[in-house]
């Protein structure tokens, strides 16, 4: 068996969460050593990456560094590939970044990208969209284990560390059932390892776009620097006003039905906003703090930017819940494996996440040595050892704090703290060294195809 089989078998052990670093490392090393020489054979970027650099071998952590792409990488195609319709450049595009061959999928007469990525997961290639505030679309590919891997990671992930995820109470997530987006797909993961069959509940089954939502954050950009029209303008506000007021109904017919059934153990998961509007209406139905089963895992998130909230949003929302059990990750949709919060608030990652931290710029590994306390902040970076469809190192632009030392938990570390940021304030550019200089080999290999 190999040493990346070893360390992702673990999530199905007695104690996934809790493994010390000094047990795990050297699987970790070789894992990795081993993923390496079996990408750069089948990834164009990063072979191409690995050569200039003069990495033949991975022979510590450090020799990674190089070689992990920036965040931005995933939506490193020309605009005007979409802007045009050149799905079949897309797809040469999308060969530079994927293990398995792409190129030969029919895209005639597809007419976006929501069209483009269904024609692709028709062929077996499962394509994940995330949209920015550019209204540029990252694409992430992923092969059919990806998703296996997943589920059987998230099985273990999603309860930890008080309830084991049985398919045994009603599932309700206050976003749609369909569509491109990790958020959409982590919501169907919960529904099917928690809820029984016929019980799991979606706001909505109208399929998210992404090609309306890369529309839309396009228009907003306009608007910002004054190139947007009136009429264009105009048109957004009326679709976007209609769409809220449909938006609002949905959440008030659907928390009627989680409130009914609140002194059931149940799992709920939506956005800060949200929870709110379900506060709202138990109010209006003279329903208290603190009315919903104990055993009911409830999550809470996102969705704060441009959105008029509260300044207690979080207190309300605890209170309305009442003692719950409140599960929680940090997680990204590059990443496959979740770290997962203890009960003292601190991340865990599972053996299979190879967890990097870098100094700002992205170009050197931090470890215990240049720890303070044995705490030290930088950039958190990975090798996701569960990808298959691309190469799975990645820099994001978080700030982390990692804790070397064992968690006040009781589990071994490392841990990071729950003080996640972004190192670039919104809209900023987030300058990443040597990485960001990746989506130069991707247009160098687009060049090629």
């Amino acid at each position: 068996m190999t040493a990346r089989q070893q360390l992702l078998d673990m999530i199905d052990g007695p104690a996934p969460f809790d493994q010390p670093a000094s047990e795990v490392a050297a699987l970790q090393l070789e894992a990795a050593r081993e993923l390496f020489a079996e990408r750069r054979e089948r990834v164009a970027v990063l072979r191409r990456r690995a050569d200039d650099c003069g990495v033949t071998e991975v022979r510590s952590l450090a020799d990674l560094v190089p070689l992990l792409f920036s965040h931005t990488v995933y939506k490193s195609y020309p605009a005007s590939f979409v802007d045009a319709g050149r799905w079949d450049r897309m797809l040469a595009w999308l060969q530079t970044l994927s293990t398995r061959r792409v190129t030969d999928v029919d895209v005639e007469g597809v007419a976006d990208a929501d069209g483009w990525i269904d024609r692709l997961e028709a062929a077996g290639h499962h394509v994940l969209a995330t949209s920015g505030t550019s209204g540029k679309c990252s694409f992430l590919n992923h092969a059919p284990a990806d998703f296996d891997r997943k589920l059987r990671h998230w099985k273990t992930a999603l309860g930890w560390p008080w309830l084991m995820p049985a398919r045994d109470r009603p599932f309700f997530s206050l976003g749609p059932s369909a569509g491109p987006n990790s958020a959409i797909e982590s919501a169907r993961i919960g529904a099917q390892v928690w809820a029984p069959p016929g019980d799991a509940h979606f706001l909505t089954d109208e399929p998210l776009r992404i090609s309306d939502i890369a529309a839309g954050q396009a228009l907003r950009k306009r608007m910002g620097d004054g190139s947007a029209t009136p009429a264009e303008i105009q048109a957004f506000e009326r679709t976007a006003a209609q769409r809220g007021e449909r938006m609002a109904d949905a959440v008030r017919a659907f928390a009627d039905q989680i409130l009914a059934r609140r002194h059931e153990p149940m799992v709920l998961t939506g956005l800060w906003a949200q929870h709110l509007t379900i506060i709202a209406r138990a109010r209006e139905l003279d329903i208290p703090d603190g009315d919903f089963h104990p055993q009911s895992c409830i999550g809470a998130g996102g969705g704060v930017k441009g959105v008029a909230l509260p300044p207690d949003y979080r207190q309300q929302v605890d209170r309305f819940y009442g003692d719950v059990v409140r599960t929680s990750g940090y997680g990204m949709t590059e990443m496959a494996q979740l770290m997962v919060r203890c009960e003292a608030g601190r991340y865990h990652r599972a053996p299979g996440l190879v967890m990097l931290i870098l100094d700002q710029d992205g170009e050197r590994l931090l470890t215990e040595a240049d720890a303070e306390g044995g705490r030290v902040t930088g950039r958190f970076a990975f090798l996701d050892l569960a990808i298959e469809g691309r190469w799975g190192g990645l820099i994001s632009g978080d700030k982390v704090t990692v804790d070397f030392g064992a968690c006040p938990c009781g589990r071994q570390g490392p841990t990071l703290l729950d003080n996640i940021a972004r190192w670039a304030e919104p809209g900023a550019d987030d300058h990443i060294g040597c990485a960001g200089t990746i989506d130069a080999y991707v247009r160098g290999a687009l060049a090629d195809a």
